[in-house]
């Protein structure tokens, strides 16, 4: 399994001035008021819950989230690719994936709040996940992403895709529960993301990483979401207690726009002084934790033709070569390697396929969402 972080995610929630790491154990109510667009009464008997599986307790106190929830991380298990669809392996998929967590990791229950299996069958992975979604409020702190634990429900998929595509099954009950925690957490389809958009990890495999764009089409479909309502680029909102490609893309741009930055994908000292002096400078409103946020990303990423060289081409590179694009050399020319891989990219995000960088491509890039997606066939 990839997961390399504690559950209690208390940066995340000293973030929004709450000085706590939790507001509640499972079981104790909450002073939150529900979300506007929960439903407390919405059937979610599909779902497979820690007592129907037959979960071991947790070995901890679970803690709820201070904070609100704003974003969907998918994951894969980096499990076997199991040809056995049934529910009682689904159920054995979500015992193991708890005994390593409690007994390996020596956490204090699984890690994510989801668990999806090879044949569609959902289930309850952290306690207190079911009963948080009914509520539509507050999350469970989770274990599933350092830095988004407080803030993002994470659904782990039976699997590993770096070569392989999940299968039809899996993908229909991931519509369904993706489409279910945007209903009762006031979400939206360009709200979900992939594991490796906030950290350095194969998660969730290249090929599945593909069908991101369909998936999230799928979800916006049954939420019947007007296309007006979506940004015109949802940027991943990176910021210092994150890592990875996404942040090192954001470090060569840096580098590039002149600051001395080391570029790593770890969002040290010097990165988080980089992009609030760039916030300054450019009169973005300066981010206290150092949040990329869709100001500074269209400020810092220049748009290039296909005659551009250097570095804003390295990172272009380096990016398309960390998400399976294994033709794609990190030179600083823009070679025809680099153009068809981007133009694979702009098909898959329903963009123009010209091989240039505009904007909107350097979004879809870093692993945000780009509203002519909703619009592709």
């Amino acid at each position: 399994m990839h997961f390399d972080h504690p559950e209690l995610d208390r940066r995340t929630l000293l973030r929004a001035g709450l000085g706590a790491a939790a507001v509640a154990v499972v079981g104790s109510e909450l002073a939150f008021p529900a979300a506007a667009q929960a439903a407390p009464d919405a059937d979610l008997d599909w779902i497979i819950s820690c007592d129907e599986w037959g979960a071991r307790p947790p070995a901890d106190p679970l803690s709820i989230s201070a904070i609100a929830t704003n974003k969907i991380i998918v994951h894969h298990m980096a499990f076997p690719n199991s040809t056995d669809y049934s529910e009682e392996h689904a159920k054995q998929l979500a015992r193991d994936c708890q005994n390593l967590h409690l007994d390996v990791n020596r956490w204090s229950d699984t890690g994510q709040h989801f668990t999806v299996s090879r044949g569609g069958h959902v289930l309850e992975g952290r306690h207190g996940s079911l009963e948080r979604l009914q509520a539509g409020d507050r999350q469970m702190i989770s274990a599933h992403c350092p830095g988004e634990n407080g803030r993002a429900i994470g659904i782990e998929n039976e699997g590993t895709y770096v070569v392989d595509t999940p299968p039809q099954e899996l993908l229909d009950s991931l519509v369904k529960l993706c489409t279910t925690i945007c209903q009762q957490y006031g979400l939206h389809a360009h709200d979900i993301f992939g594991h490796w958009d906030f950290r350095a990890t194969q998660c969730p495999g290249a090929m599945f990483y593909r069908e991101f764009p369909a998936l999230r089409r799928r979800v916006f479909a049954k939420l019947g979401t007007d296309l007006g309502d979506v940004p015109a680029r949802r940027w991943p909102d990176i910021w210092r207690f994150v890592g990875g490609p996404v942040v090192k893309v954001a470090q060569y741009l840096l580098t590039f726009r002149g600051y001395t930055v080391p570029i790593t994908g770890v969002f040290d000292a010097a990165t988080v002084t980089a992009v609030q002096d760039w916030q300054a400078r450019n009169g973005i409103p300066v981010d206290i934790d150092a949040t990329l946020t869709a100001p500074t990303w269209e400020t810092l990423a220049p748009e290039l033709e296909k005659d551009a060289t250097g570095i804003p081409v390295q990172a272009v590179q380096f990016m398309l070569n960390s998400k399976g694009y294994a033709e794609v050399a990190i030179t600083g020319e823009y070679d025809h390697p680099t153009k068809k891989a981007l133009q694979d990219l702009q098909e898959l995000h329903g963009l123009d396929t010209n091989g240039k960088v505009s904007t909107t491509t350097w979004c879809a890039l870093v692993g945000g969402v780009v509203r002519q997606s909703f619009q592709k066939n």
